[in-house]
């Protein structure tokens, strides 16, 4: 992703470190833990090249942060495993900072009274 001139003038090393490949496609994920994703569809998103998307999304699924069905990609729903993972507290801050953080009282005012249809056989 590219910065303007001012923020690459201002800013410390530090800030302008960032995030690792891995960190954005896994903040991407999570970010959109309701939906998954084909690698071109994140890389697009998150404006990286595809084949560092493909290499960042194989190895965390070798460290179990997604999943992979057919081409598709989707962040594990196992948040003892996410909150393991140091680089997903940094993804989670870039994008509170980025997009602003969740109302999960908003959530709930909004969400349905009934469980969704793909939960009705887990008892």
């Amino acid at each position: 992703m590219s910065i303007d001139r001012e923020t690459f003038e201002n800013a410390s090393e530090d800030e302008l470190e960032g995030l690792s490949v891995p960190d954005q496609v896994l903040g991407f994920l999570a970010a959109n833990d309701d939906r998954a994703f084909k690698a071109r569809e994140i890389a697009s998103q998150i404006e990286l090249d595809e084949g560092a998307v493909s290499t960042a999304l194989s190895r965390l699924k070798d460290r179990e942060l997604v999943e992979h069905k057919a081409t598709y990609w989707a962040v594990t729903d196992d948040e003892d495993r996410l909150d393991g993972y140091s680089g997903y507290e940094r993804a989670t801050a870039l994008f509170n900072e980025q997009l602003g953080e969740e109302d999960k009282e908003a959530w709930r005012a909004h969400s349905p009274d009934e469980r969704h249809p793909s939960l009705e056989d887990e008892s």
